[in-house]
Parts: structure tokens; C-alpha cells; sequence
């Protein structure tokens, strides 16, 4: 019976290979559709269209990137969420849907690891630390000393609650033990022009919209808030570097499919996106637009997935912010 029993087993998880295998092999035999969660132009939507191109021209199947923007993103995320777990349905997901908005919205329509199949990273969009050029600091040391000196308090902006500008700003204030006022936008539209004229005085921002004002002089950038320093500004350093630690705030964006997935399918999709990636020419188009390519295996992003959510959910519910859609 015992001897049944493991044959039968054995046989199970060799169809399932070898249907894993086919599907891989057959995959895409159609159109793939790539969901971005936000309007077009930003830097979620500039990825899927490069790499949607990318993989058309490698695949010859039409890859259709359809914008579903609204709730922060929640509405294009919870359509992949539902959909069939063929492939053919991916979202382009930004670290905010899959790391931060899950714990800020009480009402979230999806969970992150019950509902989503990690695929691929694409780019990390690193966050700078700017301030109004009249403001007296030139390093990071003089805007805590600033801060620390002004009882009303410096300004800074944000493109809402519980966006990453807010809590990149809120994860600088407590490591560098100061406080700000913080004035929340509906959007990130107005933010840099307010920065400039000096209605806010600070501003985490991304690179990708900010880089144009710091070269031109209109705004100072004091830190970027990552690992490492960024290609197109070498000389500005890490906020670590700059004398407070663990703020970490890099933008990573990436692909996901629905719960469920053949591993063969997603290893498909990520060893062609990691290759794309890899290419001399994508990485200086995607450079000269301030995003930084991001490769890492299924597993590798699984972790990145998790390590930022631990991370950001445990701000979010220290400093109870809450956003409801």
C-alpha cells in the first residue's frame, strides 16, 4: 500500500513538472497585458512601456499597457488580483501598493502575500532630501540644527498621507530626532513649484521629478535617501553618510502577477526582464530619467517585498497614520 501510495506521488509531481514545463515552454501564445495603477508619463508607466516593448520584440506577442490609475493605486492592483494566474495579466506595482498600502488603508481590497505572485524587479527611483534655497542649510547636520533651533518649525511637503515622500520625511524626522510641519498635497503636482516659490521649505522627492531644479539651482538637494550615491549627482551623499542613519527610502518598481502562477512562467518573465535590464541601452535611457535598474530573482524580490513591508508598517503604525480610500 505504502508502495502505491509513493508512486502515485511521484507520479503527481512529474505531471505537474511537466505541465509547469509546457506551459513555460508555450508562454505567451497571446497578448499580455501589463496594468499600470497610475495615469501616464510617471515613472511607473516609462518602465512598462520600455519593457513592454522590449518583450514584443523578443516574443512577438503584443504586450498592452492599460493605465487604471485611482485609490493610490489600489483599484489596478485588486483587477490583477483577480485575474487568472496565467501570465497574461501582470501589474507594474510600485513598492507603496505592495509594501505600504496594505497597512495604511484599514479597508484594503487585497493582500499582498495572499494575492500576488512576486515576478520581477525593474528600477528603484531614489528619493533626494531638497530644500528652498533660502533656507541656511547646505548639509543635512545644518537642517537638523535648523530644525531643532526654530520653534514654529520648518515645512515640508508631501504628495499625501502615507505617500513615500510623507514617510520618508517622517522616517528622517525620527532618526534625526526633529520635528517638521507637514503639509499634505492631493497630488504630487503642486509640490516642487511650492518648494521653489518657498510655501514649503522641504521636500522628499523623487529623483526622476526633482533632478531638472536641482541642476538648474532652483532647489538644494542636501542627501539622497538610499543605499548608495546616484550616477547623476556623485558628489551628493547618502543621508547615512550625512550623519543619520537607516533613512532608506529608494522607490523600487516592479512586476507581479496573481496568486498562483506556474514557477515556470514567472522564471520566464524574469530571466527575459533581467536581460532587458542588463542591456547598455536601457540602463542609459532609464539613468537619464533618474530611475536606477533593479534586477533580483523571484525569491531575492519576494524578500524585498517583506523587508519593506515589515519596515514601513511598523512606522505607519507607530506614528498612527491611517488613509482611507
Amino acid at each position: 500500500m505504502k508502495k502505491v501510495s509513493l508512486g502515485l506521488i511521484l507520479l503527481c509531481l512529474l505531471f505537474f513538472v511537466s505541465v509547469n514545463l509546457t506551459l513555460a515552454q508555450n508562454y505567451p501564445d497571446k497578448a499580455i497585458q501589463l496594468v499600470v495603477p497610475w495615469t501616464p508619463g510617471g515613472s511607473n508607466d516609462v518602465l512598462a512601456r520600455l519593457i513592454g516593448q522590449k518583450l514584443l520584440e523578443k516574443w512577438k506577442q503584443p504586450v498592452v499597457v492599460e493605465n487604471r490609475p485611482g485609490a493610490a493605486g489600489n483599484i489596478g492592483a485588486t483587477l490583477v488580483a483577480k485575474a487568472a494566474p496565467d501570465g497574461y495579466t501582470l501589474l507594474v506595482a510600485a513598492q507603496n501598493i505592495l509594501a505600504i498600502n496594505p497597512t495604511l488603508y484599514s479597508n484594503s481590497p487585497f493582500d499582498t502575500f495572499k494575492d500576488f505572485t512576486p515576478i520581477a524587479t525593474m528600477g528603484a527611483v531614489p528619493v533626494l532630501l531638497t530644500v528652498n534655497p533660502s533656507v541656511p542649510a547646505h548639509s543635512v547636520k545644518e537642517l537638523v540644527a535648523i530644525a531643532k533651533s526654530k520653534s514654529e518649525g520648518l515645512t515640508y511637503g508631501s504628495s499625501g498621507i502615507g505617500s513615500p515622500q510623507h514617510l520618508t520625511a517622517e522616517l528622517f524626522m525620527k532618526m534625526a530626532g526633529v520635528k517638521m510641519v507637514h503639509v499634505a498635497y492631493k497630488g504630487a503636482a503642486q509640490t516642487i513649484p511650492d518648494l521653489i516659490s518657498g510655501q514649503i521649505q522641504v521636500l522628499c522627492c523623487p529623483i526622476n521629478s526633482i533632478l531638472p531644479h536641482v541642476k538648474s539651482g532652483k532647489v538644494r538637494a542636501l542627501a539622497v535617501a538610499g543605499v548608495k550615491r546616484v550616477p547623476s549627482l556623485p558628489d551628493l551623499p547618502t543621508v547615512t553618510e550625512a550623519g543619520v542613519k537607516n533613512v532608506l527610502s529608494d522607490i523600487w518598481i516592479s512586476i507581479v502577477g496573481p496568486k498562483g502562477m506556474a514557477p515556470g512562467t514567472v522564471n520566464k518573465i524574469n530571466s527575459e526582464v533581467a536581460k532587458i535590464l542588463a542591456s547598455d541601452d536601457v540602463v542609459k535611457n532609464l539613468r537619464m530619467q533618474g530611475i536606477e535598474p533593479l534586477i533580483h530573482t523571484p525569491a531575492d524580490f519576494a524578500k524585498l517585498i517583506r523587508s519593506d513591508y515589515d519596515r514601513w508598517s511598523k512606522l505607519i503604525k507607530e506614528l498612527g497614520i491611517r488613509a482611507e480610500q
